[in-house]
């Protein structure tokens, strides 16, 4: 009879634990800024049960809603030691069962984190297309689509191990900060390696690794001084995401009821003569039908992400945010996330994919931006994306001749419109990433023309951003071949490549020419201030030919691009204030030493960054 009451209490013991499916956020952290952390209770009927805390604990608020599932409660973390604290649940008077929920010990110095900056050169690379470093998690027997890298669009397993085992030639080449685009789980039985609709945000797809894992990346690019940047999205999940499945509440995702697609016309966004109806399918609609649209207007929501985004800040030891279809979001509850993030880390860096085509209409959506401040609008972003410059590198060195509006004024009519943007240091330049046409493509293979556009990436204002691949001349061909094209699987990342390009034994020659001055370029960037932070000056182009300067009080570099595929003579009487009295210089790009005191030659398709003496 004992052994059977015994067995009886064990039973509706565990009864009562299997309540709880899960806890989000799993933990936090003592002496945050966030002092308040909102955990979600998720488990069949939870909201049925009273919750306490231990005195030294206090519940601000409990938040039922209409799926009995959830229950949201506030605690009050301020002057709290790290340790366990126990949640209890309980039912009309009687205990039902608890939760040991756990404060960690916060790091010394985490919340003034330097995020990436100016000084910074970021290397873009979607994960499963670099490398594989552990086959054994190609598939994974809890997720639906499995490795085929025989399917151009399918999952290759590449990984984050991947990545770790090659940070020493990213360091080699001279950069400083990686980009991945998103490792969280998505479980979507087609495309799902590149990982923008996640199924749950709390955990590291397995076939990439483990949460370990991705902190254990973060921790090896601290001790090489490189930064790691998350690929956060806030406009949507997946339609496979747990969460979407049993929705907290009907509004957590946008309804029309059901399903609309985006109008993706960002400039509904500040549009003074909108439609309301167009502000709202470009906000709320779904950016495509396998994404539900998230509802930042929802608090629950936006708290939802404002955690789930400060929770990877700390436990994984992140140095900044990507944002993708930033643009896209509820414009005040976007700015509220971006916000909190900052005010938790002051010195941390968020940039912001703003697709546009326009300087005005991207500056809108940076901090403290004089466009923003017509409509007393602040997204407190501190870095877009110079979509513009990218468009203009698209065509530009494909223009021989110049004309008014063709070559190289693309180039300098960009620049001329910088009195629009509040920090042109905090602009991200590039000349591709995942979602563009490869670069290699658009110059169809010509080295010269990667040069001329490499020269300009990495001695312009901003930071720049090189693609993974770029650097060794890799193509594909997008509106040909679709997006797979350009995310081809980097050779030497795994073991049955019958090349490697991550070693100079394994690169061909052709590809050797692209690293060599790849490398060259941004070890020199990294090298010299003048070109993260100095001032910028530049000329009207003439002859397709590019003249602009880098400069501070201790230095000065002047570069020359020569669009034209002839050689041109410069007078460098023109160029009198940016040489500012220099005579001489030497090219970092050939070695050769130059005099500067008349006359300039340059070769056709050339370019030359002279460190002025």
């Amino acid at each position: 009879m004992k052994k059977f009451f015994f067995l009886l209490l064990l039973l509706v013991s565990a009864t009562l634990t299997a309540q709880i499916d899960r806890v989000e956020p799993p933990f936090w952290w003592s002496n945050m800024n966030l002092s308040e952390v909102q955990v979600m209770f998720y488990g069949k009927n939870i909201s049925e049960f009273d919750v306490s805390t231990p005195k030294e604990m206090i519940i601000t608020n409990i938040r039922k809603t209409e799926n009995p599932n959830y229950v949201f409660v506030s605690l009050q973390t301020e002057g709290l030691a790290s340790g366990s604290y126990e949640i209890r649940f309980s039912k009309k008077g009687k205990k039902g069962f608890s939760y040991k929920y756990e404060l960690k010990q916060r790091e010394e110095g985490s919340a003034h984190r330097v995020g990436f900056n100016s000084s910074d050169a970021i290397y873009l690379i979607m994960p499963d297309r670099f490398a594989n470093g552990n086959p054994a998690n190609d598939s994974h027997p809890e997720l639906q689509e499995k490795a085929d890298r025989n399917n151009p669009g399918g999952r290759h397993g590449g990984d984050i191990e991947g990545i770790i085992n090659n940070l020493d030639y990213l360091e080699d080449l001279g950069v400083t900060a990686i980009w991945s685009t998103p490792l969280l789980e998505d479980d979507d039985p087609r495309y799902s390696y590149h990982t923008y609709a996640q199924s749950d945000v709390y955990r590291i797809d397995p076939r990439y690794g483990t949460n370990e894992d991705y902190r254990r990346l973060a921790n090896e690019m601290h001790k090489r001084d490189m930064k790691l940047i998350m690929d956060y999205v806030t406009n949507h999940w997946g339609g496979e995401h747990w969460m979407i499945k049993d929705l907290p509440t009907y509004d957590w995702v946008h309804q029309f009821p059901g399903y609309k697609n985006s109008n993706y016309r960002m400039t509904t966004q500040f549009d003074p003569n909108r439609a309301d109806i167009d502000r709202k399918l470009n906000e709320d609609g779904w950016f495509v039908s396998t994404m539900p649209d998230l509802n930042q207007s929802n608090p629950l929501v936006l708290n939802y992400l404002i955690q789930n985004a400060i929770w990877w800040i700390e436990y994984a030891g992140l140095d900044g945010f990507r944002v993708d279809t930033y643009s896209y979001n509820d414009k005040t509850g976007i700015a509220e996330w971006t916000q909190a993030i900052m005010e938790e880390y002051p010195d941390f860096n968020i940039v912001g994919e703003v697709w546009m085509h326009d300087q005005a209409q991207i500056s809108y959506w940076q901090k403290d931006s004089p466009v923003g401040a017509i409509q007393s609008y602040n997204s407190n972003l501190p870095s877009v994306m110079d979509f513009t410059l990218h468009d203009a590198l698209m065509t530009m060195f494909n223009e021989d001749d110049m004309g008014w509006d063709r070559g190289m004024v693309r180039a300098y009519d960009n620049f001329a419109n910088d009195f629009l943007y509040a920090d042109t240091d905090n602009l991200l330049v590039f000349a591709g990433n995942h979602d563009t046409n490869r670069i290699n493509e658009q110059y169809q293979g010509d080295l010269k023309k990667y040069k001329l556009a490499l020269t300009l990436v990495l001695t312009t204002r901003g930071t720049p951003q090189l693609y993974y691949g770029d650097e060794i001349g890799m193509r594909g061909d997008k509106p040909a071949k679709g997006d797979a094209d350009i995310r081809r699987d980097f050779p030497g990342g795994w073991s049955n490549d019958s090349q490697s390009a991550f070693t100079a034994e394994g690169r061909t020659p052709e590809q050797n020419e692209f690293h060599a001055f790849t490398k060259k370029l941004l070890n020199y960037r990294q090298e010299n201030e003048v070109l993260q932070t100095g001032k910028l000056l530049q000329y009207i182009p003439e002859n397709n030919v590019y003249v602009y300067f880098r400069y501070n009080p201790e230095a000065r570099v002047m570069v020359v691009i020569n669009n034209n595929p002839e050689p041109q003579t410069l007078d460098l009487q023109r160029f009198a204030e940016g040489l500012n009295g220099a005579t001489s210089g030497r090219d970092i790009l050939s070695g050769e030493e130059l005099q500067l005191e008349n006359s300039l030659e340059i070769a056709g398709k050339t370019s030359l960054v002279v460190e002025l003496k």
